[in-house]
């Protein structure tokens, strides 16, 4: 219970902030009080407004905005949203394009379970539609998981990555975004050996934590200075009763969330006065660019203890991708198996998340791939978000990450069979 009742504390006190500005709202809006303006009341209305957004938004999952598209033949095309391999703690979704015929390049986006949902690469979505099937992992909110569904750790999560890659078959490419890139890489290495036949064509890993001791960062250095059992009690609680998920222990996306704004507090603080300002002088709208950064940076999700804390300790303590010493159910995958996959990595050189050299570690560890397989890319001045939905991504990686696809579409030789040795048969 003492789990339980500080998950529906930290649930209270958002929702009591976002009564408050509500409150605030509607009684600084009063219209009596337009007879006599007063800035202190327009204040405060513009606070309310603010206030109940932000908070209002940490508890709603964004939907994807893509509902139409406009193809070569010049016509907007509706763009449906399918779910192809439904999980409980995750699905493959595909957004099919209607009435465009299938294009060549199939992608598999695997977006990250890092406390925000899946629609962070609505804009990689976006960028890759024009010339892509696209398909992406959209994980589900803990909280609305019911215990019965059972655990899902970093294994689980890997295996999950195997089904979808057996499903859309060996013609796929992946991009992996960030924190799933060293399971991406494993489930590779997983196929590799177990069903050499289900391996994509060629694998991208942007901005992933591979070896995060390569090159060591404040986020990626933080399980090594905490025990596990600190983080289990700092970190973990339990579902309250408002939700489906109700008794399952979770990592909250609250937390996450504080841990995120802390990291860049002024930055944060001087968004929303400036916010404030901007609706006071009614030079704010709903979609103006600090709501649109915000209503997605603000929803977070729940993730699952056991993901969380098996992260924490097997990938950035243990770091055993990093070293290849990592196991699916007691088994070596030996990432050294990969020996057709095209490997592509992606770093921002200002990339203060999992900074360069984390990500291209993979290469190393790709020790079956001959060299022409192989291609890394350090993006000049790029920050974390940057190289994968910013700037540097549309204008320099995504052509890059294109051009690596259609060089490695072609399905790899298979070795000829050796001739059999014809039978020596003894004369008498």
């Amino acid at each position: 219970m003492r789990y339980m009742a500080t998950y529906d504390l930290m649930e209270t006190l958002r929702n009591t902030n976002q009564w408050l500005g509500a409150s605030a709202l509607s009684f600084a809006s009063y219209p009596v009080f337009s007879m006599v303006p007063n800035p202190a009341l327009q204040w405060m209305a513009a606070w309310g407004e603010v206030t109940e957004r932000t908070f209002q938004r940490m508890v709603v999952k964004p939907d994807w905005g893509i509902r139409t598209f406009t193809c070569d033949d010049g016509k907007d095309h509706l763009v449906n949203i399918e779910t192809v391999v439904p999980g409980d703690f995750g699905d493959l979704i595909h957004f099919k394009v209607t009435g465009r015929e299938t294009k060549p390049r199939k992608v598999m986006l695997v977006a990250p379970m890092s406390g925000h949902y899946a629609t962070l690469l609505r804009s990689t979505v976006l960028s890759l539609l024009p010339d892509c099937e696209v398909y992406i992992t959209d994980w589900h909110n803990a909280r609305d998981i019911p215990v019965s569904a059972g655990k899902f750790d970093i294994e689980d999560y890997t295996l999950y990555l195997v089904d979808f890659l057996r499903h859309l078959g060996p013609d796929t490419h992946v991009i992996a975004v960030c924190q799933p890139a060293p399971l991406t890489l494993a489930a590779t290495a997983y196929l590799a050996e177990e069903d050499p036949d289900a391996q994509p064509r060629s694998l991208t890993l942007i901005g992933g934590p591979i070896d995060p001791d390569a090159t060591p960062t404040d986020v990626t250095d933080f399980g090594n200075r905490v025990t596990m059992g600190q983080l289990e009690e700092m970190m973990i609680q339990r579902v309250g009763f408002k939700y489906n998920g109700v008794g399952r222990m979770v990592y909250p996306g609250l937390l996450q969330l504080s841990s995120f704004m802390s990291m860049n507090a002024d930055r944060h603080s001087s968004a929303f006065a400036d916010q404030i300002q901007r609706v006071m002088k009614g030079e704010a709208s709903d979609h103006d660019a600090h709501n649109r950064f915000y209503d997605e940076y603000l929803a977070v999700m729940d993730m699952p203890a056991e993901f969380y804390l098996s992260t924490v300790e097997r990938i950035f303590k243990n770091c055993e991708i990093g070293k290849n010493e990592f196991t699916i159910n007691g088994k070596h995958v030996d990432i050294g198996k990969i020996t057709t996959v095209a490997v592509k990595t992606v770093e921002g050189a200002n990339d203060d998340i999992s900074a360069p050299g984390q990500c291209v570690a993979a290469l190393r560890l790709c020790t079956g791939l001959p060299d022409e397989k192989k291609a890394s890319h350090l993006e000049p001045g790029a920050g974390h978000y940057g190289i994968f939905a910013g700037k540097s991504w549309r204008n320099n990686i995504r052509p890059l990450v294109l051009e690596f696809i259609d060089q490695n579409s072609a399905a790899p030789a298979k070795p000829a069979k050796k001739a059999a040795r014809p039978k020596v048969v003894a004369s008498n």
